[in-house]
């Protein structure tokens, strides 16, 4: 886990199924998603390239111009856009964005990391977990 993988939104961008290079039909992407944020794609700095937020920044000028790290150190938080993806993910994955975010701003990035590894270790290779499938992509799939 990884701070730079934890999305303005609160999304942990190292459990998306596009970062795993999927799509939620299970075919493989074409290309991997980035991530949120800046990342470091084949470990050499050189390589850094920028992916911009999948739902969010389209539609906020604070995080399309970065003038926050996190959307709760914003004056309008949670707002309307924030609130529906978290109802998004709720309904759908069982998981709240505000939720995140409230942890994150209360205990830290470093505590919500350790949480996130413990919640989503596969416990059979240890690999991370896809919150959207549940599925571990480093494990063979089941037929």
């Amino acid at each position: 886990m990884n701070s730079e993988l934890i999305a303005p939104c609160g999304i942990n961008c190292a459990t998306c199924v596009a970062y795993f290079g999927y799509t939620m039909s299970g075919t493989k992407r074409k290309h991997a998603c980035l991530g949120c944020r800046l990342r470091n794609n084949d470990g050499e700095k050189r390589h850094l390239q920028r992916k911009s937020c999948a739902f969010l920044k389209k539609h906020c000028q604070i995080l399309a111009n970065d003038k926050v790290r996190f959307c709760f150190e914003c004056a309008d938080y949670p707002c309307t856009n924030l609130k529906k993806l978290d109802d998004r993910y709720k309904k759908k994955y069982s998981m709240s964005l505000i939720e995140n975010l409230n942890f994150i701003k209360s205990h830290g990035i470093e505590k919500f990391l350790n949480n996130q590894q413990e919640k989503f270790t596969c416990p059979t290779c240890g690999a991370t977990l896809c919150i959207h499938t549940g599925r571990c992509y480093s494990c063979p799939p089941l037929n």
